[in-house]
């Protein structure tokens, strides 16, 4: 069973459709701790403010329950701002504490291009990673965010694009992997995005 963390942060009805779709149909959408420590693989999505998700995160009782996890090789895929939660700390009108999974800071996009960034972008792979499996080199996925994680240590990036800066569009360390994009947004790539994740959850319970 996959569990999308409820945390107050929007858009996870669409997520789990786009696991349906994806032939991925143990999904659940939850906030209940006892639920997201039995899950085979946990995805953090979400649409919003840095803060407030990093509030929404302690106050519920999962943060340390998702680092726990996480650190146990549990599955996790974040998603948009559940990727820039990894960050150590979210420079968004303030600093404020991150997850820390991926050390590095969550910034916002420079001045000079249109923010927020709101389209289909390519996405380019400096190194091979099981969760774009069968993705064609050069896919385009959907982006909409004005923040992106800038890691310390970039050999965790898995997928890279521009908007006016080189970001990183994907990262992993471990069984931990995010996407800056919307894969339940992106058509058919982000359907086999979503698919291999699946496989990976199912992969690690079979073992």
């Amino acid at each position: 069973m996959i569990a999308i963390i409820d945390y107050k942060m929007g858009n996870l009805r669409s997520v789990q459709k786009g696991f349906e779709h994806a032939g991925v149909t143990d999904v659940v959408i939850t906030g209940d701790p006892e639920v997201v420590r039995a899950a085979d693989g946990i995805v953090l999505p979400g649409v919003g403010a840095f803060r407030d998700a990093s509030a929404n995160l302690k106050a519920s009782g999962l943060w340390d329950l998702l680092l726990e996890q996480v650190a146990a090789g549990t599955p996790f895929l974040g998603i948009c701002l559940g990727m820039q939660l990894l960050a150590s700390v979210g420079l968004e009108e303030g600093e404020w504490e991150g997850l820390g999974i991926i050390p590095g800071t969550c910034e916002k996009l420079p001045g000079g291009v249109k923010v927020p960034h709101i389209g289909w972008n390519t996405v380019e792979y400096p190194r091979e990673s099981r969760l774009f499996d069968g993705v064609a080199p050069g896919s385009a996925f959907y982006f909409v965010h004005s923040y992106y994680l800038r890691p310390a240590d970039e050999s965790c990036i898995i997928g890279r694009t521009e908007h006016g800066v080189r970001f990183a569009a994907a990262v992993q360390s471990g069984s931990a992997y995010a996407v800056q994009f919307h894969p339940e947004k992106s058509s058919d790539m982000g359907l086999k995005l979503l698919a291999n994740f699946g496989a990976i959850v199912t992969e690690r319970g079979s073992r």
